[in-house]
């Protein structure tokens, strides 16, 4: 990329007032509700009596994604600007998206063992998410030998424990507890929110960049080869984790999907409505990365769910066939 190129991309600044926020906060909150609805305290024992999928979402979620993350964002090298590098970081260091309950449903994965690592990963991220983001940020900053007045990634730690009570414990204690007590309104609610939840984030999404529609159309063809490398690369790391401790095809499946889909929305919450990047100098292309994932792991979500659909298919017909 040319210095004008990135300056271009780093100029995007999206504001948003109080009010704006306020209503993103809340809506996302709901959202997490929404996802909480399909965990119930049985779903827990009997995922973790059989602990081997877990530990090892878990290790593809906070270990292997971050890690391989960072050495994506080294290896891209000059063709991508350093912002975008730490938008790249800031992803793989959010944890699982709630839609891959959804994207699991779909495609026929094991939906408990998803439901679990999304509420796992989410319950860790208070912890999980400014330590990856502040490891990986700061050794890709010195590993990239970026010169000039680039300051150290420091995140505090407090603002991020706040907003990520606020936004994720209290409404997941919340569906938790209507899951258990009220099972027959969970179940009707269920859909509705998961649907909510996708179109809530598309929403967020136009909303947040129509005021930079321009130059955000002039950076996509940069951004969308980024994101479509590094997802790509994250539902690998899922699939070949599974493959390689073999464990069952259904939990396979979920771990693909699970590696795949983050949840950006929490990253763009962080980047508009925390004080996290009050004083942080032009930081655009962690935002274009953090919002076009939004986007992208959506479609990839469904394209997965198709393929694995479309295998099912075909192994019931060569089933058929061989009688």
């Amino acid at each position: 990329m040319t210095a004008e190129q990135i300056q271009a991309i780093d100029s995007i600044n999206v504001t948003m007032n109080a009010g704006g926020m306020n209503t993103i906060n809340i809506v996302l909150a709901f959202v997490m509700f929404g996802v909480a609805l399909g965990i119930r305290p049985r779903m827990f024992v009997e995922v973790f009596a059989k602990p081997k999928s877990v530990i090892l979402g878990m290790c593809c979620q906070l270990v292997l994604l971050p890690l391989f993350t960072f050495l994506l964002a080294l290896a891209f090298g000059t063709s991508i600007s350093w912002t975008m590098a730490l938008g790249m970081i800031l992803v793989a260091s959010c944890p699982g998206g709630n839609i891959s309950n959804f994207m699991s449903s779909l495609s026929k994965a094991n939906v408990e063992l998803s439901v679990s690592l999304t509420a796992v990963s989410t319950a860790l991220a208070i912890v999980m998410t400014p330590f990856n983001f502040w490891l990986y940020g700061n050794l890709y900053l010195r590993f990239a030998e970026i010169h000039g007045e680039v300051p150290t990634l420091v995140i505090p730690l407090w603002d991020v424990f706040k907003t990520i009570v606020i936004l994720l414990a209290l409404p997941l204690t919340l569906g938790v507890l209507t899951s258990h007590f009220l099972p027959k309104v969970a179940e009707k609610l269920k859909k509705p929110f998961q649907w909510f939840s996708i179109i809530f984030f598309v929403a967020m999404v136009v909303l947040s960049f129509a005021g930079n529609i321009d130059a955000f159309l002039k950076c996509i063809k940069y951004i969308f080869f980024v994101v479509l490398i590094h997802n790509f690369l994250a539902l690998c790391i899922g699939f070949g984790t599974g493959s390689l401790f073999k464990v069952p095809h259904k939990d396979r499946r979920t771990l693909t999907i699970e590696t795949g889909i983050q949840n950006s929305g929490l990253g763009l919450v962080l980047l508009l409505g925390t004080t996290l990047f009050a004083n942080f100098p032009p930081h655009g292309g962690l935002l274009v990365i953090t919002a076009w994932w939004g986007v992208w792991h959506i479609v990839s979500g469904l394209t997965v769910s198709t393929i694995f659909n479309r295998y099912d298919a075909r192994k019931e017909k060569k089933a058929l066939k061989a009688q």
